[in-house]
């Protein structure tokens, strides 16, 4: 799944990125609008009589500290959400509004003391947001809902092939950290040389960028700094009740089968289907966040799957598979849930890649060849950002970009050093992963990460998860199936996955810091920290997960972990081919597969206008194999910012989020007490149960007897 590269989410995998992308350009569109007015008011004029502090003043403690408890907190929000759909809305809203908050609240402590040293500076707010978004964004990149978890014993039993030892790994906290450390910083180091002419010379947009360093502008005017406040306000009444709320249902889940969640909505057949409303606090948060076109191509998903596909297929039990198979065998029903969807990811994911690709290589073509167009970039389709005779604005953001410059020859010693250990260290962290195999993808990975971080620029659409699945059946498919294929392609998942991620979220905070005149040194130095912070919390929480709930990552548990299966079998596909499936499977693939790349290409086709009627494949494809509870849960939370837009779409337009970022962080950071608790052998009073009227008088006969 693709993540949209918005300050949390880097990727978005599943699915997130078509939507958010398409959302994030409308918004990016809107700020640019403003561009037009740049002689009547211009923001850095604002800001002129402000001294701009030097890189290293912008790098405070308290920045660090508000950082890493800000990551921390987001890290578990993005960790549930990787573990359960795998959908990651743009938390970057939440960082920047959370980080001037507490450094805000902070600075006024100690200036009412009189031991306040230094002001509180948006340049300050830009390197903690992008230090939160560091840290967290490993929590994606770093595969623990996906390929990393893939590699355990335990995904590796549900799909009943090459799950012999060579191709298995079960986590621990050392290899882990040791990985992460290992492969995170490459990205960061690759795309710095390229920094002055992907943001100065291309201009490129980076939409979530632009937009999030508007914000952190705002915020720093007086109107702003009011606002802010009440937009923290509303965010902590609705994270004090999304808290609230996880802890009231946990009362009512002594066993299996036990709590709200449980709650047959719309019947008991339809909840034996997967519909049903399961008072998610989260995934009605993130729905307010996700674009409506998302949630409804959730909900189409879920209805042709669940309502039509399973029920016809499931018919044929005895025919097209055999009858007697487990419910989670992959030669049975859930061959097909998993391959089909598995089809429509890639079909999507390939179709994305080569139009980003495509757009890639026509503007470079264009920049080289059209010397006339100056910065101009019709594919970005954002010509009032392009003047000859620079604003105002612009000339003082590239003064103070280009000021403090980061030397070519520090990129160039860091990436081939961390190359070097990384081809020493890997291929004793996974036997399977030789040296060559990674020495090959180093030689690779600066352009493709180029190619990552200017398509983002263009589209917003980060395809690191697209890199990662080409890498699983190049390399599986050379170490092939008898020398653990399956293990080196998730593993060299990994290595792609991060190093094209980290380079299109660096190349992003260099857009938000060129636009707030926050140095690229202070952006590299907070972005290589958080990076640090990540590669050590994110482990350590998925630690926890791991060894809280004992059944992670079985389908239809509190946290079932799509992704790990659907990212094994694609390696296992890659190795072995097609043989593991059952019956029309294969042919079934073949339709879906053709049929994502065909809606998208009619949704490019018809325009934007007609587009937004068109659902998107990559979202469909999510329900395939999890059912609708969430895309209900998710429908939810777009009904209620409709109907709120309706009454009042200004002040809709203003708490929106922050009542969206409450719902998720209460309920995300109410999992650190569950796993606590669960950890202690804790169990719930209550046992909440919803039985049929036949098996209910059932039980009365059996306690009364």
């Amino acid at each position: 799944m693709e993540r949209n590269t918005s300050a949390t989410g880097r990727d978005h995998n599943p699915t997130a990125d078509s939507g958010n992308g398409e959302d994030n350009l409308q918004n990016s569109n809107n700020f640019n609008k403003k561009k037009e007015e740049d002689e009547i008011e211009s923001i850095e004029r604002i800001f002129e009589c402000k001294e701009v502090p030097p890189w290293q003043t912008q790098l405070t403690f308290r920045a660090f500290v508000v950082s890493f408890v800000l990551g921390v907190l987001f890290t578990f929000i993005v960790m549930k959400l990787n573990l359960t759909t795998g959908i990651i809305p743009s938390l970057n809203v939440s960082a920047g509004l959370l980080g001037f908050f507490f450094v805000k609240t902070w600075t006024k402590f100690l200036e009412k003391s009189g031991l306040l040293k230094q002001p509180f500076t948006r340049q300050e707010n830009t390197v903690i947001q992008t230090c939160v978004v560091a840290t967290s964004g490993i929590a994606f990149s770093g595969g623990f809902g996906s390929y990393l978890f893939g590699m355990s014993e335990f995904i590796a039993k549900q799909s009943t092939e090459a799950n012999v030892t060579q191709n298995v790994k079960d986590p621990a906290l050392g290899w882990m950290i040791g990985f992460l450390f290992v492969v995170s910083f490459l990205g960061l180091f690759s795309v710095v040389p390229l920094r002055k002419i992907m943001i100065v010379n291309f201009k490129l947009i980076y939409p979530s960028g632009t937009a999030t360093a508007h914000l952190i502008n705002s915020f720093h005017t007086p109107l702003g700094a009011k606002l802010a406040k009440k937009q923290v306000r509303a965010l902590g009444k609705f994270f004090s009740f999304s808290f609230l709320w996880g802890f009231f249902q946990w009362f009512f889940t002594a066993g299996d089968g036990c709590g709200f969640v449980e709650f047959p909505t719309f019947g008991l057949k339809a909840y034996e289907n997967k519909f049903y409303f399961d008072f998610s606090a989260t995934y009605v948060g993130v729905g307010m966040i996700c674009p409506y076109l998302i949630n409804i191509s959730l909900l189409v998903g879920a209805i042709l799957s669940w309502g039509i596909m399973w029920p016809l297929i499931q018919d044929r039990k005895g025919h097209w598979y055999p009858a007697d198979l487990r419910p989670n065998s992959l030669h049975g029903l859930q061959g097909y849930r998993v391959f089909i969807a598995i089809a429509m990811i890639l079909g999507d994911g390939l179709y994305n890649f080569f139009k980003v690709l495509g757009h890639t290589l026509f503007g470079l073509y264009h920049q080289v060849h059209d010397k006339n167009s100056g910065t101009d970039l019709p594919l970005a389709n954002h010509s009032s950002l392009v003047n000859p005779s620079l604003s105002y604005d612009d000339q003082r953001r590239t003064q103070h970009f280009l000021t403090d410059q980061i030397p070519t020859w520090l990129a160039v010693v860091g990436y081939v050093s961390i190359a070097i250990v990384s081809v020493a260290t890997l291929p004793h962290i996974f036997h399977q992963l030789k040296w060559y195999y990674v020495l090959v993808m180093y030689i690779f990975a600066p352009v493709l990460a180029f190619c990552n971080a200017y398509g983002t620029g263009l589209t917003d659409w980060s395809l690191a998860s697209t890199y990662g699945k080409l890498a699983i059946f190049t390399i599986g498919a050379w170490a092939g199936a008898s020398n653990g294929g399956v293990l080196a392609g998730l593993a060299a998942c990994g290595v792609m996955m991060n190093i094209v991620s980290t380079a299109s979220d660096l190349m992003q905070d260099f857009k938000t810091g060129y636009m707030t005149l926050a140095s690229p040194r202070s952006m590299f130095v907070s972005q290589i920290i958080g990076t640090a912070m990540g590669c050590v919390i994110s482990p350590c929480v998925f630690w926890l997960f791991y060894k809280a709930f004992h059944d992670l990552g079985v389908p239809g548990s509190q946290y079932p972990s799509p992704n790990a299966l659907i990212f094994r079998n694609m390696s296992i596909l890659g190795v072995q081919g097609f043989s593991a499936l059952p019956k029309h499977c294969l042919t079934l693939c073949y339709v879906f597969f053709g049929a994502a790349m065909v809606i998208n290409a009619i949704r490019d086709v018809v325009g934007k206008r007609r587009a937004k009627f068109i659902p998107l494949p990559m979202a469909m494809a999510i329900p395939f194999y999890l059912g609708g509870y969430f895309a209900i849960d998710m429908c939810v939370g777009s009904l209620i910012l409709f109907v709120w837009t309706k009454i009042n779409k200004t002040k809709a337009d203003a708490f929106g989020p922050a009542v969206a970022s409450g719902l998720i962080c209460g309920d995300g950071i109410w999992t650190l007490p569950s796993s606590i608790l669960a950890l202690a052998g804790v169990k719930s009073p209550i046992c909440m149960k919803f039985l049929s009227r036949k098996t209910n008088a059932k039980v009365d006969d059996f306690l009364r007897s």
